[in-house]
């Protein structure tokens, strides 16, 4: 309104010359100065009064690093559009509009797809876009904006496939070799029997239906769900950056892939009771949904280790490599494996079992193990 007032005070300046010095050639830039004024104002402000824009999100929920769009949804009123912008911040920038919603074209909506990719984890909150309208010549402009309240938007961590740097089988998760068995991740409830098949443990045959001549029959075991494999999360470190993500896509990838093999626990930070998830997933979205608002940094809580004593393989999976549990160093837990940052110098000894998330595995072993420095321990 500054541009149109100043054209008024030109104006009205120019009638007052016109009276003063009696030249009557000022009275009509003087009077078009004015009347510019007060009617450019009044068109726009009317032009404003029947338009809106709004936007809708195609989903609530993605994953890092994939496509989200987004349609922003412009109308027009009766006096037509007579130029502006959209200012969302989803696009991040101005979205210039152009001559398709004037009255002669016809078109009272118009729809623009914006596209947007998010790198990071978390929530985020985007507030309605807002459509500021003018006219050409840049006398005034007119914001219009929806009454409504912000869009949420929950940007999960990415998760992937595990890249072991050997072919051994029995470095697999299903049956790994730092386990004191092929059976650690199981339990040994009788669910029934089966036909007997080569190489099974003689423990495991049933002689009483044997002897009653129902012929070479083995039991048939169940596993139990509480000493399955569990995924520990610890985001405690100097800073909330790269390190806390690439742990929690590291856990988060973990706990996809022994979910979906046999099923596993999840312990997040502050948490006493770890997330059980089944192989069917059915529990996996609410997981996903809490691993991407973990909050770590150094007052971040630590993950409760007193859980479970006959648990399964534990994948300790932290951010930084200064406060392992002195249970993990000493080798105190039956199986377990130290999930870091890769360029993290780990607390242990040997070569990574594998990579995931932008972390290393490393296998817990006696040979793997170090004695823990004081600040470890503490």
């Amino acid at each position: 309104m500054s541009r149109a007032a100043g054209v008024a005070l030109a104006g009205a300046a120019l009638i007052l010359a016109a009276f003063v010095f009696d030249s009557s050639g000022l009275f009509v830039p003087g009077i078009a100065f004015v009347g510019l004024a007060v009617s450019v104002p009044g068109w726009i402000w009317l032009a404003s009064r029947g338009a809106s824009v709004s936007r809708r999100l195609d989903a609530e929920r993605v994953v890092e690093d994939e496509p989200l769009e987004a349609r922003i949804v412009v109308r027009r009123g009766a006096l037509g559009l007579p130029g502006g912008e959209v200012l969302d911040p989803f696009a991040g920038g101005a979205i210039r509009l152009s001559g398709s919603l004037s009255n002669s074209a016809g078109r009272r909506v118009s729809e623009v797809r914006v596209v947007a990719r998010f790198p990071r984890r978390g929530r985020r909150r985007f507030d309605p876009p807002t459509l500021t309208l003018g006219d050409p010549i840049g006398l005034v402009h007119v914001h219009a904006r929806r009454r409504v309240g912000a869009e949420a938007l929950l940007v999960l961590p990415r998760t992937e496939r595990l890249r072991w740097h050997r072919r051994d089988p029995g470095h697999r998760l299903e049956a790994p070799s730092w386990s004191a068995s092929p059976d650690a991740l199981a339990a040994t409830e009788v669910d029934g029997l089966r036909p007997y098949r080569p190489g099974t443990p003689a423990s495991r045959i049933s002689w009483t239906a044997l002897a009653r001549g129902a012929g070479l029959l083995e039991r048939r075991l169940r596993a139990e769900r509480d000493s399955g494999p569990l995924v520990v999360l610890d985001v405690r470190a100097s800073a909330d950056g790269e390190h806390v993500d690439a742990a929690v896509r590291a856990a988060a990838s973990l706990a996809l892939e022994l979910a979906r093999r046999t099923g596993c626990d999840l312990l997040l930070p502050g948490d006493r009771r770890p997330l059980q998830i089944e192989p069917d997933l059915g529990a996996w979205p609410g997981a996903h949904a809490r691993l991407a608002l973990v909050e770590g940094g150094p007052d971040a809580p630590p993950p409760s280790m007193s859980i479970r004593p006959g648990a399964g393989t534990i994948f300790y999976v932290a951010a930084e490599s200064g406060r392992l549990p002195a249970r993990l160093l000493r080798g105190s837990l039956r199986a377990g494996v130290l999930v870091l940052p890769e360029d993290l110098t780990p607390a242990v000894r040997g070569v990574p079992s594998f990579d995931v998330g932008g972390c290393r595995g490393y296998v817990l072993t006696a040979s793997s193990r170090t004695a823990p420095t004081r600040e470890q321990v503490a």
